[in-house]
């Protein structure tokens, strides 16, 4: 493990106050969950040097994370740690199940030296240092682990050692001019998923002629059935069928409600009815009333075809 690692690791995590590093938030600028992101790193890397196994693996619990780091719920640390792990820093975190006293705990391993090469990638320098005695930094290399390196377009590019964040880190960074050419920002997943939980949520409302806000606790629920593969058109499906199932009756209709409409344990449920009844042409109550009542008469109401010397 390279010594820049153990002196950024000896600065991580403090037990009595929440820290970010600015390189954690420079590199997971963009997303917005930057400072969430940054403070589970934070965290990772500073436990990644309090592990007592050789191997370098030290186990966490999500809400251990959420207690040290403050603000966010142990799903949503589980969700953050995921994106850590496959988005932005896949190979660099490493996160498995291992067995402790018998007990799988879900342990983490960091790459010290990769993690390095993410947080300070080496920028290419100008030649014009060597004209006139003046440093002068080029554009910077725009991060994307796709396309090639500067160093494979021209192999004989000066190319200037990574600097540790320090106030030189940060003066140095100033003298970096923008782009000439910017790459387009990529949407990011989380923000696309509460635009359609906002979408199924006016839905709700214009339908059940509710007025829930869009607050996290509102939204919570729709988001983790998108999150689950589930379409905003199922959604909207479930809220139409249990509306026609529900609206003359009152003490059902209390139920028309994300936490109902969409909890982990009814909606899948809710959807295959939901997808008969639009196979059906989406029946009206009182039809099925109707069925029901038609039904009901037929089997109490005695054959007639039945000679009667012949009925018990």
């Amino acid at each position: 493990m390279s010594q820049i690692f153990e002196i950024v690791q000896s600065l991580s995590g403090q037990r009595n106050s929440i820290t970010i590093p600015v390189p954690y938030l420079d590199f997971f600028s963009g997303d917005q969950q930057a400072h969430a992101l940054g403070a589970i790193l934070n965290q990772l890397v500073f436990w990644s040097g309090k592990s007592d196994l050789n191997d370098g693996w030290f186990y966490k619990e999500h809400s251990e994370l959420a207690a040290e780091i403050r603000g966010v719920s142990e799903d949503q640390v589980q969700r953050l740690v995921n994106k850590i792990c496959t988005r932005w820093l896949p190979g660099v975190v490493e996160k498995a199940q291992r067995q402790v006293n018998g007990t799988k705990k879900t342990h983490y391993r960091i790459n010290g030296d990769a993690l390095i090469n993410a947080l300070f990638p080496a920028n290419p320098v100008d030649s014009a240092e060597s004209r006139n005695g003046k440093r002068e930094v080029a554009e910077p290399i725009t991060q994307n682990r796709g396309t090639e390196t500067a160093d494979s377009q021209n192999p004989n590019r000066e190319v200037a050692e990574p600097i540790l964040y320090t106030d030189h880190y940060t003066d140095y960074h100033k003298q970096i001019s923008k782009p000439s050419c910017q790459v387009a920002a990529q949407p990011d997943p989380e923000v696309a998923i509460t635009d359609s939980a906002i979408e199924v949520l006016t839905h709700l409302n214009q339908v059940s002629g509710s007025r829930y806000q869009k607050s996290r606790t509102s939204l919570e629920h729709i988001r983790a059935r998108l999150r689950d593969g589930y379409s905003v058109s199922d959604l909207k499906l479930v809220i139409d069928l249990k509306h026609e199932h529900w609206h003359d009756n009152d003490e059902q209709y209390q139920y028309m409600r994300p936490e109902t409409l969409f909890g982990p344990k009814k909606f899948e449920g809710y959807l295959q009815s939901a997808t008969r009844w639009a196979a059906k042409g989406r029946p009206l109550r009182e039809t099925w009333d109707q069925k029901r009542e038609r039904d009901i008469n037929a089997i109490s109401r005695p054959d007639t075809t039945i000679p009667a010397g012949f009925r018990g």
